[in-house]
């Protein structure tokens, strides 16, 4: 009885979908403003893989938009489901991000230093890296989950899906750019991009404090 209580009050939509111009313009700012992390490791990404296929591109891309599109829902879940125990969790969110970036970040500074002098080319980004990128910068958004708990679950989906779509295009442009970058800085992209995710994460855990 508690579960079928608790899937209705998740599922409720007798106050309708309100998609009006206001929801739209939040949903766009909210996506931009999350997805600049993501940005920013797509980046640095491109510059350690400048010869990266377009499909490859569409693969990082839909893993940071799938990420970034599942954070936020779940963290709405969580507000109206188990609220205390996710507030408990919040804290760590910081710590995470930091870990996993600078784990990644200077696993490819260390790359990139061995091989600045080498012919070797560098190893590609594997889909273990990036699937602890695509976590290290989404899970920050778990905590949008509080600034949309007013949303009804059809609000909160499709909130997500323009976060998500927007993340794609947006990191796609950020994979793009630092190919472009990393052609002509050779081997020094492995040390410029090891940099950027350590920063990122730096960036993440020191702003959870202001």
């Amino acid at each position: 009885m508690l579960e079928y209580t608790t899937l209705m009050l998740i599922f409720d939509t007798r106050d309708g979908v309100n998609l009006d111009f206001h929801f739209f313009l939040y949903s766009l700012l909210l996506g931009i403003g999350l997805a600049m992390d993501a940005f920013s490791v797509s980046l640095a990404n491109g510059l350690n893989e400048p010869k990266m296929s377009k499909l490859k591109m569409c693969g990082v891309s839909g893993i940071f938009a799938f990420f970034q599109f599942a954070m936020p829902m779940i963290g709405w879940v969580c507000v109206h489901t188990i609220a205390t125990l996710f507030e408990d969790f919040e804290k760590f969110i910081p710590w995470i991000a930091l870990i996993l970036l600078g784990f990644i970040g200077g696993k490819m500074l260390f790359e990139g230093i061995k091989s600045k002098d080498s012919t070797e080319e560098k190893p590609a980004v594997g889909i273990g890296a990036l699937l602890i990128q695509g976590v290290a910068t989404s899970i920050d958004a778990l905590s949008v989950g509080f600034t949309i708990s007013e949303y009804n679950w059809l609000e909160a989906l499709l909130a997500c899906l323009i976060i998500g779509v927007l993340t794609f295009f947006i990191c796609f442009v950020g994979i793009f750019i630092g190919k472009q970058a990393g052609t002509k800085l050779a081997g020094k992209a492995g040390i410029l991009g090891g940099a950027i995710l350590i920063f990122i994460g730096l960036e993440i855990f020191i702003s959870s404090w202001f």
